[in-house]
């Protein structure tokens, strides 16, 4: 029984930590984006909508993809 709660705890505080980590670098991608991406065409809020409606898969798809690159070309 003890073994259980033990278990279940673990399961919570995991998911829990991944969930408010996800939500955190979803927010911080959305101000990064808004922000710092250039505005030229429709790029900056094709990033926007992309990252609002697909939350932390979102924010690290232009994590890992966009934002070296736009790093690489504005510098900034």
């Amino acid at each position: 029984m003890m073994g259980a709660s033990i278990i279940g705890l673990l399961f919570v505080l995991v998911f829990g930590v991944l969930g408010i980590g996800g939500t955190i670098l979803w927010i911080w991608m959305l101000i990064d984006c808004a922000m710092n991406e250039p505005s030229e065409g429709n790029d900056k809020i094709v990033w926007i909508l992309v990252i609002l409606f697909t939350h932390w898969i979102g924010a690290l798809i232009y994590l890992l993809a966009r934002r070296p690159r736009r790093k690489e070309i504005v510098g900034h």
